[in-house]
């Protein structure tokens, strides 16, 4: 590992505590709900979602912990967002809520083979990364549409929560989604006085529901297969690169290794997916959390024990989009998601030749279509891989 010198004098070592502690809570608080949404639209009941919410919590936390001591990097570990969008728009998986546990455990599995057999990574290096930013790109589109739609169904309630995201963008772009999240718990607050709902405060304790798993050929294809290459594509291959632009060059295999153990240890209680933080990454690893590279390891022990504190909060979360008004919990998962939707359009369109097939593809994802109980991002794959191939028939290979 190539580190830059350290800054001349240490400070206190509350700097990368702090900066591991905003870490995780930006972490959590912008995409938790894209989770909540995702586990939802595959079978998971509000207990089940919960469920999930802990036990991401907890493994990415001990995956963060484990991975920066034994480095002594700032490494952090996140749950899939981009995987949990791909379950949202899987919509209902071919064998139930069982089914989607057992493609969690293949996802799983294949991260670990990911590290044990070098063949698989060159393989999946082989599908056009326009291919799969498009793919990843029409999963997210519903999901960003949803704002719109709330807006025009509930404007009362959805409309303070647009506006303090832009105004956050503007102004405070780490903590946007943050605060749309605040002001959407403020509105389920009101709305809750307004109309005496009630919540059971049972439903509030945070506890882990386990499920034995299946495996049909349509949550094999059309869920593990979409859920592991988007978590490669998306989330691990660029926090490997965010990682090396602060100049730490994270170990591959042990790193797929940790996440891969704590995937398959998370799948029967409803964990999709953990994987290298890749965004969220930048404020465990920048200049800011300590000027010296050696001790910014810290923020990375930090936020996977403020990760683990805020699992405890799983149960209570969920409760509080389970009462909110029509309109919000998409709201603050559409916005969630608008930072990664326009990257994977970029890189789905930004080389001519590659155009039409990521078009083909992103159309097909977000069709949403299901045919032989497998989901659209496994049909959108085909789709642009056959319509790439069949432009490239009888063409010289560059």
């Amino acid at each position: 590992m190539t580190l830059p010198d350290p800054a001349p004098a240490n400070g206190p070592l509350s700097r990368p505590i702090i900066a591991g502690i905003v870490t995780a809570l930006v972490g959590v608080t912008s995409s938790f709900a894209v989770v909540l949404t995702g586990l939802a639209a595959v079978g998971a009941s509000s207990a089940q979602a919960a469920s999930g919410l802990l036990v991401l919590c907890v493994t990415m936390g001990v995956a963060s912990i484990i991975l920066a001591w034994r480095t002594r990097m700032p490494v952090t570990v996140a749950w899939s967002t981009p995987g949990a969008a791909v379950l949202a728009a899987s919509g209902g998986v071919d064998g139930g809520w069982s089914a989607a546990v057992g493609a969690f455990l293949v996802t799983a599995a294949l991260i670990l083979l990911t590290a044990l057999w070098p063949q698989l990574g060159r393989l999946i290096a082989r599908i056009p990364p326009s291919i799969a930013q498009a793919m990843l790109a029409g999963v997210l589109l519903p999901l960003c549409l949803a704002p719109i739609g709330g807006l025009m169904q509930t404007p009362w309630a959805v409309a303070p929560v647009l506006a303090t995201w832009l105004l956050a963008v503007r102004f405070a772009p780490r903590w946007a989604v943050p605060l749309a999240f605040v002001a959407a718990a403020s509105v389920i607050g009101i709305d809750i006085a307004l109309t005496d709902a009630a919540v059971a405060s049972s439903s509030l304790v945070p506890r882990v529901e386990f499920t034995a798993p299946s495996l049909t050929v349509g949550s094999v294809l059309g869920l593990a297969l979409p859920l592991f290459l988007v978590t490669m594509a998306s989330q691990n291959v660029p926090g490997v690169a965010i990682m090396r632009s602060y100049g730490y060059h994270v170990p591959w295999r042990p790193a797929m290794l940790v996440t891969g153990l704590g995937t398959a240890l998370g799948a029967p209680a409803g964990g999709h997916a953990i994987n290298l933080a890749a965004i969220s990454a930048a404020l465990a690893a920048a200049p800011d959390a300590d000027p010296d590279p050696r001790r910014r390891w810290v923020a990375g022990v930090s936020t996977g024990v403020t990760a683990i504190a805020l699992g405890g909060l799983s149960a209570v979360l969920t409760a509080l989009l389970l009462v909110a008004p029509a309109g919000v919990v998409p709201a603050v998962a559409g916005v969630a998601l608008l930072a990664a939707f326009g990257s994977a359009v970029q890189q789905a369109v930004d080389e001519p030749g590659e155009r039409l097939p990521a078009v083909v593809t992103l159309l097909v994802a977000a069709s949403g279509v299901q045919a032989a109980g497998i989901g659209a991002a496994f049909w959108a794959l085909a789709a642009g891989l056959l319509v790439r191939g069949v432009l490239r028939l009888g063409a010289t290979p560059r």
